[in-house]
């Protein structure tokens, strides 16, 4: 067990890489900013918190943000830069439906002079045309709920159930490669069944009623999910199905939004990694910084931890409060 536990904090921390940029409000600028914010969409609760987060921290330091809700669509994000850059904006920031098909758009905001933040998810456009990225680390995420997953079943066989989030997006394909990193180490540990739920509660529910059908669900270990809404959707095909999930089936999912605290004070659920959504101040202060003159890197993770059951009761009265 000491070995186990050596190993994953190993893989864990092997490849962390932090970075932390701070600028007080708009001082050095000289105006007061105007900021656009293309947002994926409103797909999940942790999406809805971002974005009234980021809402109220444009508002408290006096930024004047044209907020853009792309209801996932790449086609909408890139009218909604246009548009931006047409509004003569201060930067943008784009919260990016998927990975690819950016290079244009981006070229476009470059050339008007617009620096551009990319935030939460990540694209594969050259990076000198954007200025920085401001996101969790998603490859670590994938590696902690491994890890815990790994000290969780103590060598013992376990067939897990992959809810994917989006396909093509950065936060879908980083978690899997970090979960996929630490059980390749662990022969007893085999992801059975991988579906995208494009991180939506229902398509988890969806997902995890049938694969209950097409596999003998005493079988399962349990159910590693990209994110809590579809954990919860999952949660509840098991109870449909007769089982307790979080003991029948363990339940590991990432975001931390208040819903799968209330589940793992129930009992229903094992673990969350926070997925903080707090992206919206170190946003802000690149651009600021930026604008004063400062080199900015190329990455700025921000980070969480993992949580669960003993604090899930405290935890969920504190979200819920503030949400």
């Amino acid at each position: 067990m000491r070995f186990l536990r050596t190993f994953i904090l190993i893989v864990l921390f092997g490849g962390m890489v932090v970075a932390v940029v701070h600028a007080q409000d708009n001082v050095g600028v000289g105006k007061k900013l105007t900021i656009g914010f293309s947002q994926v969409g409103s797909e999940s609760d942790w999406r809805t918190e971002f974005t009234r987060v980021i809402k109220a921290e444009a508002q408290e330091r006096g930024i004047n943000l044209l907020f853009l809700n792309a209801e996932n669509s790449q086609k909408n994000q890139i009218n909604a830069i246009r548009y931006f850059i047409a509004q003569h904006v201060d930067a943008i920031i784009l919260a990016p439906v998927i990975e690819t098909g950016w290079d244009q758009i981006l070229h476009e905001a470059k050339d008007a002079g617009i620096p551009v933040v990319i935030i939460d998810r990540n694209v594969t456009a050259d990076e000198s045309l954007y200025l920085t990225r401001v996101s969790s680390d998603f490859v670590y995420e994938g590696r902690l709920a491994a890890a815990w997953l790994a000290q969780a079943t103590a060598g013992r066989k376990c067939e897990i159930v992959e809810l994917e989030g989006t396909v093509g997006s950065s936060a879908a394909r980083d978690r899997q490669i970090g979960f996929n990193d630490v059980i390749k180490y662990f022969p007893d540990m085999q992801v059975i069944v991988s579906q995208s739920g494009d991180f939506i509660r229902e398509n988890g529910k969806k997902i995890m009623e049938s694969i209950l059908k097409t596999e003998n669900p005493s079988d399962i270990c349990a159910v590693w999910a990209h994110n809590d809404d579809m954990a919860i959707g999952a949660i509840q095909a098991i109870k449909d199905a007769g089982m307790k999930p979080g003991k029948d089936i363990l339940i590991v999912s990432v975001d931390a939004i208040p819903d799968i605290f209330k589940a793992m004070a129930d009992g229903e659920a094992n673990a969350t990694i926070e997925l903080s959504p707090y992206l919206g101040g170190p946003a802000f202060d690149a651009i600021i910084s930026y604008l004063q003159g400062h080199e900015i890197p190329k990455w700025i993770p921000v980070t969480g931890k993992i949580y669960f059951p003993d604090t899930a009761a405290a935890e969920y009265a504190k979200r819920k409060q503030q949400s």
